[in-house]
């Protein structure tokens, strides 16, 4: 029985565990929280209300599911983070009254803001506001929020000289509510939720990063702001992990060794498209070598389509209508006899082709050529395809981010009953890839229907059952990302850990059932009749670039002795050396490895140093002593000294190194 009065309306709150409590209408989730716990009381940040995080001050007026957030959930980090960028705001404007908020919203691991200010801020400017921050920390100054009619936000705005809040609060639908929170006497337009006090952020665990400009609203025509940047993380222990796996990626960043190894350069005449230097092509050519050995060992033909293609295979497509902003638009001369009157897109005596953003319509159209048989299927179709796409300038990094890419691209056409056997020699293929590369902490996600989409419930349902049933029959764990399916069908995500705690998003495997249809492709089934193919779209490394660039970085310039550019170099120490040290490099060469003879008149200690700069795996050094017992001086890059080897012994040694780990 509960001890209220009899005119007290009470509501149901059930808890995780299935609990149930009773509690007045109009208690708050910090209530409840005291009320299970003093401690939890202490500890409570937030909750989440019927899946949804709130504030704790939230009144609950009905019966709900209820969570209490503390520290240790996952859905702290972004309550610190957004917190951060209020007291940040709150900071600047406590320092600098005259400066003009805008937005904070959260990103990947912290936050930003963008001012209007008059004179720029400096990196001492940044060390005074993190100090003014801890200031309003230690403070523990409440927060709250409170829902104002849209009128009283604008009078608000106007008075207190915030342009860009009036253009905010006039931007909210009419419907939404326009929600203000206080951080102390500092207040804010936003929708929440907020930590309970600002002595919930831990103090520690905090960094100011950078500044950088941004265009208001991000159009060019609008004021200058400037952004700052912030990290935040649940402690000083995690935020210093962070700042170091920073400076780790800052030494392995691939366009800086790419320089000191001489891999390759971009220049401004060819945006987004990459110089391949000799070094950079040669881990190219063994990277190509390597996956065509394995696609030839799991049954795939290869092919080659062309660059060009007609606008009207890509309307029938699909791609012109949602891709078409993205792709490289050429025009092409019609001959006189041409009805122009039959394609849409021609004028006068032009009609439009476009560059390949992907391979899939190329790989169809082969399909197509020639009847095809259930018994021909499946027929796994391969190709290492030059493609672009017209990604904007500023995207545009390094060979993370290209405009002309190849990808080890394939499409499987296969019967509905071949997808779950399909998918399973995928994934196995591409374990055994990635375990050759030295990347074997893989995580895997299955995408699922997204609201709007092609198909029937039952086709996406039997499209995602055996995917499923192919990730747990290779006994693998994977996660749902519930509605990032692709428009025509379900999708595997593949997520890769590097060297230094990094995720990569590598590799693609998706289900389509769509482009088959769109493009007429067909084959005749047992019974007689046409059957449209399931297309399943697949690459193992994703895009050469790309891959080459997460390579770099993986091994910081440091590869395994079969995928280095330059592998080995042979350097006297005395120049009556040179005989030998040539002697030993055609031995080598003899042997297939990738060496080179430095015979240049400069002391040993300096080619070490230049050759280890470069990112070569091992240095022979060859003196009188090595010319008298035919041995050589053997150095590792990243080994403290040297050892001696009989020459015999270590062409046997390096030679095995050196064979790629698939024919071994």
């Amino acid at each position: 029985m509960s001890d209220l009065e009899p005119n007290v309306r009470e509501v149901a709150v059930t808890l995780p565990d299935g609990a149930v409590r009773q509690v007045p209408a109009g208690s708050t989730a910090a209530d409840v929280a005291t009320g299970i716990s003093k401690s939890l009381g202490k500890a409570a940040l937030a909750a989440v209300v019927d899946g949804r995080l709130s504030d704790l001050s939230l009144p609950i007026e009905k019966d709900v599911s209820l969570a209490i957030v503390t520290a240790k959930d996952e859905a702290a980090l972004e309550l610190i983070r957004h917190d951060c960028a209020h007291i940040m705001a709150r900071a600047v404007q406590e320092l600098w009254p005259d400066v003009k908020v805008t937005i904070g919203p959260v990103i990947d691991n912290g936050w930003y803001y963008d001012f209007d200010r008059q004179e720029p801020f400096t990196p001492e400017d940044l060390g005074a506001i993190e100090a003014r921050m801890r200031q309003i920390i230690a403070a523990r100054d409440p927060v709250r929020t409170e829902v104002w009619e849209r009128d009283r936000a604008i009078r608000h705005y106007e008075a207190s000289g915030e342009p860009y809040k009036v253009e905010l609060v006039e931007a909210i639908p009419g419907a939404d509510p326009i929600r203000m929170y206080w951080h102390g006497h500092w207040q804010d337009l936003c929708r929440g939720p907020h930590l309970a006090h600002t002595g919930q952020v831990p103090p520690d665990a905090f960094k100011l990063m950078s500044i950088a400009g941004a265009y208001w609203r991000g159009d060019s025509s609008r004021p200058m702001l400037q952004r700052i940047y912030g990290v935040a993380f649940r402690s000083r222990a995690d935020l210093d992990a962070y700042l170091h796996q920073l400076e780790e990626a800052a030494k392995r960043d691939h366009r800086k060794l790419a320089k000191e190894m001489d891999l390759f350069h971009l220049q401004p005449e060819a945006q987004g498209s990459v110089f391949w230097h000799p070094n950079g092509f040669r881990l190219w050519r063994e990277l190509e070598a390597y996956i065509r050995r394995q696609l030839d060992a799991d049954g795939y033909v290869e092919v080659k389509t062309p660059q060009l293609l007609d606008s009207k295979l890509w309307r029938q497509s699909g791609h012109w209508g949602k891709f078409r902003e993205n792709m490289f638009v050429v025009p092409d001369e019609v001959p006189e006899t041409a009805d122009e009157d039959a394609d849409p897109v021609m004028s006068g005596k032009a009609q439009l082709m476009a560059l390949k953003p992907m391979n899939c319509p190329g790989h169809v159209q082969i399909f197509r050529q020639g009847t095809k048989s259930y018994r021909d299927l499946p027929l796994r179709m391969a190709e290492f395809g030059c493609c672009h796409r017209n990604e904007a300038h500023g995207a545009l990094h390094g060979l993370m981010r290209v405009r002309q890419m190849t990808q080890d691209d394939a499409h499987i056409f296969c019967r509905e009953d071949q997808i779950k056997d399909e998918t399973s020699r995928f994934l196995a293929l591409f374990a055994r890839v990635y375990g050759h590369m030295g990347m074997t902490d893989i995580s895997y996600k299955l995408a699922t229907r997204p609201d709007v989409r092609a198909g029937d419930d039952a086709t996406w349902d039997r499209a995602e059952d055996a995917l499923s049933d192919a990730l747990r029959a290779a006994g693998l764990e994977f996660d749902i990302a519930v509605g990032e399916g692709a428009f025509y069908g379900p999708k595997l995500e593949f997520h890769l850990t590097d060297a230094i705690g990094r995720t990569w998003q590598c590799g693609t495997f998706q289900l389509d059932y769509v482009l088959p249809e769109r493009l007429d492709a067909s084959y005749v089934g047992e019974d007689g009749g046409r059957h449209r193919p399931v297309m399943l779209h697949r690459a193992v490394f994703g895009t050469f670039e790309r891959f080459i660039g997460l390579l770099i970085e993986h091994y910081a310039g440091r590869f395994p002795l079969w995928l280095a550019p330059r592998q080995i170099v042979v350097a006297p120490i005395v120049s009556e050396a040179n005989d030998y040290a040539l002697e030993v490099v055609a031995a080598l060469k003899a042997a297939g490895l990738r060496v080179e003879a430095d015979l240049r008149n400069e002391k040993i200690n300096y080619k070490v140093r230049e050759h280890s700069l470069a990112k070569v795996p091992v240095i022979l050094a060859v003196g009188g002593r090595e010319v008298e017992e035919r041995t050589v001086s053997v150095r590792r890059l990243g080994e403290q000294g040297s050892r001696v080897a009989a020459l015999d012994a270590i062409i046997a040694e390096l030679g095995a190194e050196a064979t790629p780990p698939d024919l071994r």
